[in-house]
């Protein structure tokens, strides 16, 4: 018998401590992989199934069981300086879901600096997904060392910026 299994019989204050802060972090969200199930380019959101399941006592027993599918999940595309790299998002895209420490409900809905709206941390709610982390069998194929590329990876068509030279394949280029 374990030592711990003692001290929870006896009401060990420490092991109380140790049990309620174990309880508090099991409802800590920071950062999972996702799968995007769907995307509304409009609002720039998408449904979101955490990949990863949840590990939970039952009778016992220890389950794993699917998180829900997250809804209205902000997307993520790259910018600054007024300008944005926007792409297609489609389903089965693989993401990196970030949970803020804060609600975001009053950020996301009026943008700038506002109240919390409501008293929750690291909240599944609160997810924003970060698009381009890839699992191993997603990974990106035949990246470059010595260059940068744009590309679409179903069709061999891309443009390149590698040393002083910009090169492009594509079946047609419109130039204005």
């Amino acid at each position: 018998m374990s030592n711990s299994g003692i001290s929870e019989r006896f009401d060990d204050p420490s092991e109380q401590q140790r049990s309620a802060i174990e309880n508090e972090l099991a409802n800590l969200r920071v950062a999972m992989p996702g799968i995007v199930m769907s995307f509304n380019a409009e609002a720039q959101t998408a449904s979101v199934q955490p990949a990863i399941r949840e590990n939970v006592q039952v009778g016992g027993a220890g389950q794993s069981l699917d998180l829900p599918v997250l809804s209205d999940v902000p997307v993520q595309f790259p910018g600054g300086g007024g300008f944005r790299l926007t792409f297609p998002v489609r389903e089965g895209d693989e993401c990196l879901l970030v949970f803020s420490d804060m609600c975001i409900d009053g950020w996301w809905q009026s943008g700038g600096v506002q109240d919390q709206m409501e008293k929750r941390r690291h909240d599944l709610s609160d997810a924003m997904a970060l698009l381009g982390f890839s699992s191993a069998p997603q990974a990106v194929k035949a990246v470059s060392s010595s260059s940068i590329m744009l590309r679409n990876e179903s069709k061999d068509t891309y443009v390149e910026v590698a040393g002083g030279s910009v090169n492009i394949k594509a079946p047609s280029i419109n130039l204005n």
